[in-house]
């Protein structure tokens, strides 16, 4: 059993190593980049939806829901949960007059959950918080000549967390998750006239990292004999992030690309060299109802004071927040979960939708986002274990005021595979 111990947190850990997440989404340019979506595919394939618990899946959104890992399986006790999730996503960048795609693959978590007795249950693991990965062209023409910007952008932010969840009365769970967020944020504009032969540059790092918190209370009687109500609110805490920052500037060879001249500013004499992040407050009410293992549909709703964040250092004169929010509905449906005459029937076939205020306002102009999302949950023969398999159809921005319109297409596979550790030894 230690051995296994060991091994798991090495792997998790050396994960971190290759944890940092991608994107080409031209929106990543603002903030702290393209904030991930910190759910299972389960999860994702329901809306997004962070309600819903049962005993064999781990739900990364509700550190409630870890209270009821193992209640009904495995003589309630010593189950151990596995869960990594990949996904590929398509992209089609269109502005007002041009038109572009690309996709990107990634890691988007790694965890275990442990059932430490009945209605206890912990976990940890990695997933990217943030992703930064532009590459966008701004030409200009006037009397003097062509004025091209080329803006570029790489990095993210990566969060290491550990939550718990205990049953403490029938039915009445609550949770906390710990997230430390870590990683480095990289920009750089490259300015070049047509007919010069040096251009200048202006690059930019921050290095950033810092704890935020996660608590949850869910509350999920019984209803009329066999159906459940499932309820749930979960607070994110303020993420407060130290920035240690450093600025280039200087001159480059349009011919060769080579350096010039490269200056270190003194970010000390402009109070910029050490900033803080203040990522608000997230608070999300869940509603839903359904009968165990068989089906379920619920709705959240999400807020955010996003009016109040802004990032000093690498800031942008265009974009401006306002208070973000979300809604999103989910369900599920499991035929028959108990069928030995039909692979089908114990398949989960999962949907959803959800409508995102990204708070995020750019050329005066709102960014928010759509997506429908279906999936289907595969058993692994006659174990609890299952191969998820999720899609996501979705559009963010617009074409108007010289913005990016996004519509994407996301496939993700995840897998939850169960195990016991610590089974005491029956001697006959």
């Amino acid at each position: 059993m230690i051995r296994k111990i060991v091994i798991a947190i090495v792997y998790i850990f050396t994960f971190g190593m290759y944890a940092q997440d991608g994107t080409v989404s031209p929106y990543s340019f603002f903030g702290i980049g393209d904030l991930k979506n910190a759910s299972t595919v389960e999860n994702q394939m329901m809306g997004g939806i962070g309600m819903y618990a049962d005993s064999i899946h781990l739900n990364l959104r509700n550190p409630a829901a870890y209270g009821k890992l193992g209640l009904e399986v495995m003589d309630k006790e010593g189950l151990v949960t596995y869960t990594a999730g990949v996904s590929n996503k398509q992209y089609r960048l269109k502005s007002f007059t041009e038109e572009e795609k690309s996709s990107i693959t990634s890691l988007d978590y790694l965890a275990l959950g442990f059932s430490l007795g009945k209605g206890l249950g912990m976990g940890f693991g990695i997933m990217p918080y943030s992703s930064v990965g532009y590459n966008l062209v701004n030409e200009q023409t006037n009397a003097s000549g062509s004025l091209t910007n080329v803006y570029t952008g790489q990095g993210g932010l990566n969060r290491v967390f550990y939550s718990v969840g205990y049953e403490v009365l029938k039915d009445v769970s609550i949770g906390a998750t710990v997230n430390f967020n870590y990683g480095t944020l990289e920009n750089q504009r490259l300015q070049q006239i047509d007919g010069v032969q040096f251009g200048t540059f202006d690059r930019r790092s921050s290095r950033v990292n810092g704890f935020d918190f996660n608590y949850a209370l869910n509350y999920s009687p019984i209803i009329k004999d066999r159906y459940r109500l499932h309820s749930s609110i979960r607070v994110n805490t303020q993420g407060n992030l130290v920035s240690t920052n450093d600025r280039q500037i200087g001159s480059f060879s349009v011919a060769t690309g080579g350096n010039i001249e490269e200056i270190d500013v003194n970010l000390d004499a402009q109070n910029l060299k050490n900033t803080e992040l203040k990522i608000p407050t997230t608070t999300t009410l869940g509603l839903g109802y359904g009968e165990d293992y068989k089906w379920f549909v619920g709705a959240e709703y999400s807020f955010q004071a996003m009016s109040s964040f802004e990032n000093v250092f690498l800031g942008a004169d265009s974009v401006r927040y306002n208070d973000a929010s979300s809604i999103a509905l989910g369900a599920f449906i499991t035929p028959d979960h108990d069928s030995f005459t039909s692979y089908l029937k114990r398949v989960t076939y999962r949907a959803g939708l959800r409508l995102d205020k990204t708070g995020m306002i750019v050329n005066d102009v709102d960014i928010n986002n759509f997506g429908i999302t279906f999936g289907l949950g595969l058993p692994l023969g006659r174990s609890f274990s299952n191969l998820n398999l999720g899609f996501e159809i979705g559009r963010r921005g617009t074409t108007r005021a010289n913005l990016i319109e996004e519509s994407y297409f996301k496939f993700n596979v995840g897998l939850s595979l169960n195990d016991r550790w610590f089974q005491k030894r029956k001697i006959n």
